[in-house]
């Protein structure tokens, strides 16, 4: 009879999880997914989709909201649910599949030796961490017949790499909502929470007494790396000035909509630099 009931609970707080995707949230998450997809265009008839679940909220969530897609009515394309392990200790690799598992997400696992490989290198290990995961990403994908990968990337990702890439790089360029792949000929990559905000991923993860894995990076839990101390000190910079300007936020995304090249020193396309002064004395004319 416990065993029943134990049963029974998981079921009711799987179905609670969806529902809370479509009714309780469904302003903050439910319309900004599907508009995302509308919008960007991000699925197409014939699409195998490959979503890329970490043991994060974010990917987590997506992970539900494709699953309320296909339930809907949207048919016009396949997914699954792709998990890569690329050297979690024994009890993150539990956490990712038990949650799994609670949430009813089918997922399919894989193994790789990134952390192991990243932890011995010691320049730049992040950066080489994140190119290695999604091009492992990307080949598991490819050989199980997808054509695209989706990310758990979210509105807030969007408009801090949108400012670390000004503050930091000296540079103005965004997080896209779908690219082709450079390496992968014929993939894509799609981010179908560009438009849900991070806070009501949380509302939505709390609501429902969730708990995802939060950083399962080894060189951290070593006390090795850091975690990203600058897209932490974004954040909190966009926090501090959301708090007095509220518009802040919108402003920064909105303003990769808005760039005008008849007011910047230079720009690059396809990786050619055009300034300015080029045209600058024929506009006189």
């Amino acid at each position: 009879m416990g065993v029943e009931q134990t049963v029974d609970d998981r079921a009711e707080r799987r179905r609670k999880a969806e529902r809370s995707i479509i009714k309780t949230y469904r302003r903050e998450l439910w319309v900004p997914f599907t508009k995302a997809l509308q919008v960007y265009k991000l699925i197409e008839d014939g699409d195998r989709i490959a979503v890329c679940i970490s043991g994060g909220k974010d990917s987590m969530l997506m992970a539900k909201l494709f699953q309320e897609l296909m339930a809907h009515g949207r048919r016009n394309f396949d997914a699954l649910f792709l998990v890569m392990d690329p050297g979690y200790n024994a009890e993150n690799y539990r956490a990712v599949t038990e949650n799994a598992d609670l949430l009813g997400v089918p997922i399919q696992t894989f193994r790789t030796e990134i952390f192991r490989y990243v932890e011995q290198q010691a320049a730049s290990p992040c950066y080489l961490c994140a190119r290695m995961r999604r091009g492992s990403l990307y080949s598991k994908a490819r050989e199980l017949g997808c054509n695209k990968i989706a990310l758990g990337h979210h509105y807030d990702d969007v408009i801090e790499t949108t400012l670390m890439s000004m503050l930091y790089g000296g540079q103005i360029q965004t997080m896209l909502p779908k690219l082709h792949s450079k390496n992968f000929p014929g993939m894509e990559l799609i981010r179908p929470l560009y438009l849900i905000r991070e806070a009501d991923i949380i509302r939505w993860r709390n609501y429902n007494d969730l708990h995802f894995l939060q950083c399962a990076c080894r060189l951290t839990e070593n006390g090795g790396a850091a975690q990203d101390s600058k897209r932490a000190a974004v954040k909190q910079l966009i926090h501090t000035l959301a708090k007095e300007h509220p518009q802040v936020e919108s402003s920064i995304f909105h303003s990769m909509e808005n760039v005008s090249l008849n007011a910047v020193i230079a720009y690059k396309q396809d990786g050619v630099k055009h300034h300015f002064l080029d045209s600058y004395h024929r506009e006189e004319d």
